[in-house]
């Protein structure tokens, strides 16, 4: 047995323990054989030395968070309770705790993993920048991020930002509106992450003056994309020749970030993803960098990321299953090793 008094004088017990204790049950269903309780400036650990120790190192982490004024929610505890330093698995060294800009009411919108942090190292030095990843990556938010950041420093004259009109796997029939309202579904996300970052008024200004545009892919032939920031969104879902198209418009003033999710295509089945393609074609090149996301830097609700490792293994498992199968077929046909040519026209 063990008792422990830590002192959270210094941050504010409500960010610390959630309202109405609701952070300090997630630790205390996480170790049922130590009691915690709270009393003012100091949390009282009692019980199992070992789980006792622990919620005293997760109590410190999540005290650092806030000190160093970091979002805590319930996906970072529970992260913490597995066993993940957030300033290394989820927040990375050097600039990844840098502001990219303040969004509306001052909120600043940073980086919140290793492997964010390095897209925006390497949407600094690349004018081109694919950013692969599964759904809740922050692929598309940190790249209108850096859009609205470089438009707000005067770094480009525009942003645009486009995505491919593909539905994703269910028709949606006629769509009623003008062509605005027919495309606007499909770039709802991008209008999301605007949201965060540009009042409504000021959105519509820019819109209206064409500084901020927001058009399907298709509308990209045959321009030439310069003095701007270009999001592609969506990127699995075009085909060889489109974001071939597409990549050939870029101005030479102009930066660009491909994102896109290889293990979501939504094209036909007689259809490949083009962007498989230029990654392995493209990457080699100087000035267009990579970066890898994985169920890791996933910031949205927690079961997210058990959902997207849960389809990992059961794809890893099939593609087995599926190697399996046709070495087992092929043996069949050609038959054991070691019989000659001349045994097989004898049978």
């Amino acid at each position: 047995m063990s008792e422990i008094v830590l002192s959270i004088n210094g941050v504010d017990p409500v960010a610390l323990l959630g309202e109405h204790n609701a952070k300090l049950k997630q630790l205390r269903d996480a170790y049922p054989n130590a009691a915690i309780t709270q009393r003012g400036t100091s949390v009282r650990i009692s019980g199992d030395k070992q789980e006792a120790q622990r919620l005293k190192h997760h109590l410190e982490l999540m005290m650092r968070l806030l000190e160093d004024n970091r979002e805590l929610n319930s996906q970072t505890i529970d992260d913490i309770i597995a066993g993940e330093n957030p300033f290394v698995t989820k927040l990375g060294t050097g600039d990844s705790n840098k502001t990219i800009l303040y969004g509306l009411n001052g909120k600043p919108i940073k980086a919140r993993t290793a492997n964010q942090a390095k897209l925006v190292e390497l949407a600094a030095t690349n004018d081109i920048v694919f950013a692969l990843g599964p759904a809740g990556t922050g692929k598309t938010y940190t790249a209108v991020a850096l859009a609205v950041r470089a438009l707000k420093n005067k770094a480009v004259k525009k942003i645009i930002l486009t995505r491919p009109a593909v539905e994703a796997g269910e028709s949606l029939g006629f769509l009623p509106g003008d062509l605005q309202d027919k495309i606007d579904p499909y770039l709802r996300p991008l209008y999301d992450a605007l949201d965060d970052m540009i009042p409504a008024d000021r959105q519509a200004k820019f819109r209206e003056e064409r500084i901020i545009e927001i058009a399907p892919l298709a509308y990209m032939r045959g321009r030439t994309l310069d003095n701007c920031f270009v999001i592609m969104d969506e990127a699995q879902n075009t085909t060889t020749s489109q974001i071939k198209m597409f990549l050939t418009r870029l101005g030479p003033s102009a930066k660009c970030i491909v994102t896109g999710d290889l293990s979501q295509v939504d094209l036909p089945h007689n259809q490949v993803s083009g962007l498989r393609r230029a990654i392995k074609l493209l990457s080699p090149i100087k000035g267009i960098g990579t970066i890898h996301l994985t169920a890791d830097d996933v910031v949205r609700h927690r079961l997210v990321k058990s959902i997207i490792k849960a389809y990992e293994a059961a794809d890893e498992a099939e593609g087995r299953g599926r190697f399996a199968e046709h070495r087992e077929s092929t043996f069949e046909r050609l038959g054991p090793p070691g019989r000659s040519l001349s045994q097989e026209m004898e049978e």
